[in-house]
């Protein structure tokens, strides 16, 4: 076996086995994620609060919302591109500050992710019980078993989905790149038909702008009523953390987060402003609307001002608002309100237990919250015992209070960023930083001063409709923030310091061991990736790379991949990479057995998506052709060949193998069938590198019906593709049949190997190799080779989305 060098290289005779992570993200995918984080139950949460505090000035408060987020978001991209790891903020303050600041930027950050989700959790239980009254499933004012009101059924939901979420995560289960697209793509679509609608609405009511500056002023609440309601929204500007969460697994990430961190506001910022405008000007105060349960008492004016209506409804202003000017508004933004806080309850369940899960690795958890789940790789305690916090915080605290709570401890979290910036600047100074905040100090100074302004005035604000007292959500969140802080206090002296003491008292240096250098080669024209994942495929995908290698001048690589679930960090993937190395390992060794002469070298990436994995692969190591095995029929209808296979097939940037593994053996007779075209004529080749070092014969055909007029082209055909066998003993014959497919598997079983170029069907007909191939592959019992050129044609806007990330 090979042995493990520092650098996670490992070597063997004239073998090497590479351990990578696995970069799948682009700044597309980068962007919508900042994008779908901001955008989400906040907005259909927290404006009406927000309006409540504000007023009219809601549209400012948001604009400078904003521009406060602009100055730790530019700290975010320098750390973010310079340490792209999981971990975030907390790894970052934990690098540059001393004790306890480390620790509390991840007690703090864990607290702020968890009480965000306690708060998506409570708005769906709100949302879900305002969906089934409007539905007629439930009365308006419906008690449930004698005491289960509105309040309680709420608080019932939020668990119920924080538990629901926890198992999916627990499970391993992930909302895919696409599904999170398209997910947030519906939120912004339609919050755009509700800023339509509401400019709409607005602009055709008489004297509209006396509702934004004459009802009583543009600042009610004046300057405390604007900062306050900054602070009470900012959690909805934070979607920049959850950006260099990912940073392990981003494409080129010194270019793309930083881009993603801005793009994403620049996206957010306007919308925010054009809903909080919507909402004010469109929305008007009718009797209808004062008799909402649970909404306006029904004591209030009819000449109430719309932004103190939307207050009084809370979390439902603007679902009631849509109900005014949107049509179907109210079922429409509650779905879209359902759809956003599902996304952003598995977001922040998945966020919190990763920054738990980290500290726990570093110790200043206990253990256990470090341990990955042998079978579903995920780190279940870490997910389970944020999942308990989160239900903790929906059930004990009111909504207004667990969005103050999780904006202070943002607030502070993103101080400790702030500040972290500058003095890496000092201690760190030969940082590779593909981002410099410009002006420095200056803008994470400003922002350390603006964000300490944020908190106070978010506590008056608070305070200012029932006073600062035990009652008010702004002393609930202080009372909160403060219980939680002292906590971490007795964790981190009674725990954490010892623990850390212990960590550096056991580490000692790893000194790097120098191999003797390989002996030199002579430079390969081409490589070849053969990537592995059936232990009983490996001696014959080899020897089919051994052939091709043989006849093209071409180096192997072998790879395989370590997959884990997107819960756990790429880099605790290398905990289940020996469980891969078996495979790299046999077949560098059959390699260096049959055909020593041939460099092969073995890669072991680490990933969330197999196929991905593989097709980064194919890419930066500037592959030629990709040979992959294939078991036969997948257990999934809506792919053909399977999930990976299918990906690598129509993605890929070269030429294309699929070996489907018939019984094992000697090569003594080919089978090409034949149509003509680029496929078939590399086809024809592949049967020529195999065939000659086994000294095979080679048998072409071309099937056509009994009636066919075309019995002279198919023979040129076949007479041509013989031609390119020069060397070996090949036959032609024109086979009549009136069933292609059928045709060819009934000649396949008088060979040991059939070789079929991908057929030139229509695009919506050809979902992989085309019909006929893939039917061959299935049908035959003998090995089936299907074989697809890279023709630099079909796959052009694969490929331009592709150069996105470089």
């Amino acid at each position: 076996m090979a042995e493990s060098t520092a650098d996670g290289h490992a070597t063997e005779g004239s073998g090497e086995v590479e351990t990578e992570l696995s970069r799948d993200m682009s700044l597309f995918d980068i962007t919508f994620i900042g994008v779908g984080a901001m955008i989400g139950a906040g907005v259909f949460a927290l404006t009406g609060f927000a309006a409540g505090l504000a007023g009219p000035a809601l549209t400012l408060a948001f604009l400078l919302n904003g521009f406060v987020a602009l100055f730790t978001a530019v700290s975010y991209a320098e750390l973010g591109a310079a340490f792209p790891e999981a971990g975030g903020g907390y790894l970052w303050v934990k690098e540059a500050l001393v004790d306890p600041n480390g620790f509390y930027a991840g007690w703090m950050s864990w607290f702020a992710h968890a009480v965000a989700c306690s708060l998506y959790a409570v708005t769906f239980g709100v949302f879900l019980t305002e969906f089934l009254v409007f539905g007629g499933v439930l009365a308006p004012e419906f008690e449930l078993l004698g005491f289960i009101g509105r309040g309680l059924l709420d608080k019932i939901l939020a668990v119920l989905m924080v538990s629901l979420f926890a198992y999916i995560n627990y499970r391993g289960a992930e909302e895919t790149g696409k599904a999170g697209v398209v997910v947030t793509a519906i939120k912004v679509i339609i919050l755009a038909v509700f800023v339509a609608f509401g400019i709409l609405a607005t602009v055709n009511t008489p004297d509209w702008p006396q509702k934004f500056l004459d009802n009583p002023s543009f600042a009610p609440n004046g300057i405390v009523g604007i900062i306050g309601a900054m602070g009470f929204t900012y959690i909805a500007f934070e979607g920049y953390e959850i950006i260099v969460q990912s940073g392990e697994e981003v494409v080129n990430p010194g270019k793309n987060i930083p881009k993603a961190v801005f793009y994403s506001l620049l996206i957010v910022v306007p919308i925010y402003i054009l809903v909080a405008f919507a909402a004010i000007g469109g929305i008007e105060v009718t009797a209808e609307l004062i008799a909402q349960p649970g909404g306006i008492p029904n004591s209030a004016d009819p000449s109430l001002p719309t932004w103190n209506a939307l207050g009084d409804l809370g979390e439902l202003g603007i679902i009631e608002a849509a109900g005014q000017f949107v049509p179907y508004g109210v079922p429409l933004l509650l779905i879209a309100g359902l759809t956003a806080t599902m996304s952003a309850l598995n977001a922040t369940v998945y966020s919190s237990s990763r920054v738990s899960f980290a500290m726990g690795r570093d110790r200043a958890l206990p253990g256990f919250f470090s341990k990955v789940h042998s079978e579903k790789r995920t780190p279940h305690w870490a997910i389970f015992l944020s999942a308990i916090l989160i239900a903790l915080m929906a059930v004990l605290l009111p909504i207004e209070a667990v969005a103050a709570s999780a904006d202070i401890m943002f607030i502070l979290l993103f101080v400790q960023v702030n500040w972290t910036v500058i003095k890496m600047r000092k201690t760190h100074p030969d940082l590779p930083r593909t981002f410099e905040v410009p002006y420095m100090p200056w803008p994470p100074l400003i922002g350390i001063v603006l964000q300490f302004l944020l908190t106070p005035f978010l506590l008056s604000a608070l305070g200012l409709q029932i006073g600062f007292g035990p009652d008010s959500h702004g002393f609930i969140a202080l009372v909160t923030t403060a219980i939680w802080m002292g906590f971490g206090i007795l964790i981190y002296y009674g725990y954490s310091e010892p623990k850390e003491e212990e960590k550096l008292e056991e580490e000692t240096p790893t000194v790097a061991t120098e191999e003797a250098p390989a002996p030199e080669r002579a430079k390969r024209e081409q490589r070849i990736l053969v990537p592995i994942a059936n232990p009983e495929s490996v001696e014959q995908l080899m020897r089919t790379a051994l052939d091709l290698a043989e006849d093209r001048n071409a180096d192997i690589e072998v790879m395989s991949v370590v997959s884990v679930p997107p819960q756990t960090p790429l880099s605790e993937g290398r905990k289940f990479v020996q469980e891969e190395r078996a495979v790299i390992d046999r077949a560098i060794e059959f390699a260096e057995e049959e055909h020593p002469a041939v460099p092969v070298s073995g890669k072991i990436r680490i990933g969330h998506d197999v196929a991905k994995a593989i097709l980064n692969t194919i890419e930066q190591d500037d592959a030629d052709l990709v040979l992959m095995g294939w078991r036969g029929r997948g257990r999934r209808t809506d792919y053909v060949l399977g999930s990976n296979v299918d990906q690598v097939v129509t993605q890929a940037r070269c030429d294309v193998l699929i070996e489907r593994m018939g019984p094992a053996g000697n090569v003594d007779s080919i089978l090409v069938p034949t149509a003509g075209g680029p496929h078939a004529e590399f086809a024809a080749e592949i049967a020529h590198a195999i065939a000659r070092p086994n000294d095979a014969r080679v048998e072409v055909i071309s099937v056509i019906t009994p009636s066919a007029e075309e019995r002279d082209t198919a023979q040129s055909i076949i007479d041509s593709a013989a031609a390119s066998l020069e060397g070996v003993e090949t036959t032609t014959e024109l086979v009549e049949g009136d069933d292609i497919a059928s045709a060819i598997v009934e000649r396949s079983g008088e060979h040991d190997i059939t070789i079929i170029g991908a057929s030139r069907e229509g695009l919506l007909q050809q979902l992989v190799f085309g019909a006929i191939p893939e039917e061959v592959g299935r049908r035959a019992k003998n090995t089936v080779i299907m074989a697809k050129r890279d023709l630099g044609i079909t796959s052009r806007v694969t490929r331009w989305l592709r150069n996105q990330r470089s």
